[in-house]
């Protein structure tokens, strides 16, 4: 398999539901700024509420730091509707739901479970620039984590604008990183 991480993320468009309203979004939509974007199987399912709701919950820190969130499945925009309106954890989600019935976004970034038609629990984090430096790929019955989804985004952003440092295991804000350099080497 050959990664996507710092590659540019390829040309798509589709229609999103969000606070009531549909809107077109393309890859475009996702430069300026961080982007998650969420990768799930399908609605009106099991994990997949679980996880969006997380998201939901956590979907103000993310904003804060600049961060938009894409949820993302083979469903339709109709279908994102019908679920955020009948689902009291769907109905809390403020971020965007894409809606891609033609799998386009799904197969561009590699998480098309082809013979069902349904994408993989795939986590994606994208740069200003639109280039990827986060994947996450689950097995369907495990679900992701909101919270560490954040730290990563963290660490992420902390690297971008700290040039020559790297965010050792488990790092959070504000804890120390590491400068790679010849005396470094064998030291940790």
């Amino acid at each position: 398999m050959q990664t996507l991480i710092n590659t540019e993320i390829k040309p798509f468009s589709a229609t999103s539901f969000q606070n009531g309203r549909f809107d077109q979004i393309t890859e475009a939509s996702l430069k300026g700024k961080w982007s998650v974007v969420f990768f799930y199987p399908a609605d009106f399912t099991f994990v997949c509420p679980t996880e969006l709701g997380d998201l939901a919950d956590n979907y103000a820190e993310f904003q804060k730091m600049g961060v938009e969130i894409y949820a993302v499945s083979t469903d339709t925009h109709f279908t994102h509707k019908a679920w955020h309106d009948t689902s009291d954890t769907i109905g809390k989600i403020r971020y965007p739901m894409v809606g891609d019935p033609t799998g386009t976004i799904t197969r561009n970034f590699g998480v098309m479970i082809e013979e069902a038609g349904l994408a993989e629990r795939g986590t994606f984090v994208i740069d200003p620039q639109g280039r990827i430096q986060i994947i996450e790929i689950n097995a369907g019955g495990i679900g992701r984590d909101a919270a560490e989804l954040l730290r990563k985004v963290k660490a992420a952003q902390y690297v971008a604008s700290h040039p020559g440092e790297v965010c050792p295991a488990k790092w959070k804000e504000g804890a120390s990183t590491l400068t790679p350099s010849l005396d470094l080497v064998g030291k940790i």
